[in-house]
């Protein structure tokens, strides 16, 4: 039996803005295609508004959110908007793709040089156009106005203190997955200082004691964001996993259950083009065994031999859905 299955984190909507005509039918290039997550049982997928901090950040993460809303009127027999409990809860029955959207970097909406205010008319707009965003991440590798990015050690600026007032109350979660270790800290301190109604998560982090790398959680902030509710979606990138070994990821998945956190993991595969990426040195860039969306099934298999089913079911598909029904009642 196939588990369902929920991602929280793929750039396939970046991946598109190359397109003229975008198509995520086209396996070439991209492990989250359509028919990968279709053979893979992912009923959810998280499609994230990437765009790293530079002048037109904006017009492009803009355009994504016209691709996420084209896929949905383009391709109706395939694909379905979940934006609330209602459309949640029926998932594990369709045969359809659901679908919600995110903010990979607070840069999507805001440039470095306009008035925070434009910013957030902006991201109204692109919530308007994607109907729902589940979260935000405010960095991305580099500091931006709002705070430091995974590769700095810069904390929370004045902008990101601004966001953060104006995400209160409003059902978005904050991400953590590219903060730096001071930006993540800033920001819970400041949450609970003037008491927001704000949740958080990491999209698509591993766990820096199992393998050292600034992409992924020291233990006091993994075994915090477990604390108050949160979600860790497992990464699939060698580079975070572990450059020589693929089994490292149940090591990763085994210390997120040690933390405590066996009601808060759950998948970020970080599924993009890699065609295309600088980088060569990191080719492949995901081990084989974790190569696309086709190979959930094989992963759980493996995960299932080393935990119990109640945990396979909620890393799967159900500590995610626990979290929406909290996020969006």
């Amino acid at each position: 039996m196939k588990h369902p299955v929920i991602d929280l984190h793929c750039d396939l909507l970046a991946h598109m803005l190359n397109m003229a005509h975008p198509d995520p039918f086209n396996r070439e290039g991209i492990a989250c295609s359509f028919p990968a997550l279709a053979e893979g049982n992912v009923k959810l997928q998280v499609m994230a508004i990437f765009t790293a901090t530079k002048k037109g950040s904006t017009a492009l993460a803009l355009r994504q959110s016209e691709i996420f809303k084209s896929f949905l009127s383009r391709f109706p027999e395939d694909c379905t908007l979940v934006h609330d409990l209602n459309t949640l809860n029926e998932i594990a029955t369709s045969s359809k793709l659901g679908m919600t959207a995110a903010i990979e970097n607070a840069s999507g909406f805001c440039e470095e040089d306009e008035p925070l205010e434009i910013g957030f008319d902006r991201l109204e707009q692109i919530i308007s156009n994607t109907t729902r965003i589940l979260y935000i991440g405010f960095t991305h590798h580099a500091e931006n106005r709002f705070g430091g990015g995974n590769n700095s050690g810069i904390g929370l600026k004045e902008d990101g203190e601004k966001l953060l007032q104006y995400l209160n109350g409003k059902k978005i979660a904050v991400d953590f997955s590219h903060a730096s270790d001071a930006l993540a800290q800033d920001m819970l301190g400041y949450i609970s200082a003037h008491d927001l109604d704000i949740q958080i998560l990491a999209s698509h982090s591993n766990y820096r004691t199992v393998f050292d790398h600034v992409r992924n959680l020291p233990d006091n902030l993994a075994s915090e964001i477990i604390k108050r509710g949160g979600l860790i979606g497992v990464n699939f990138l060698r580079a975070f996993v572990n450059n020589d070994d693929p089994n490292v990821l149940y090591e990763h998945i085994n210390h997120g259950i040690q933390l405590g956190g066996s009601t808060s993991i759950c998948f970020g595969a970080d599924y993009f083009c890699t065609d295309t990426h600088p980088d060569r040195t990191r080719v492949p860039f995901y081990f084989d065994e974790h190569a696309d969306a086709t190979r959930y099934p094989s992963i759980l298999e493996a995960i299932s031999e080393q935990v119990s089913p109640d945990i396979i079911e909620g890393i799967s598909s159900k500590n995610v859905i626990n979290y929406l029904n909290k996020l969006w009642t």
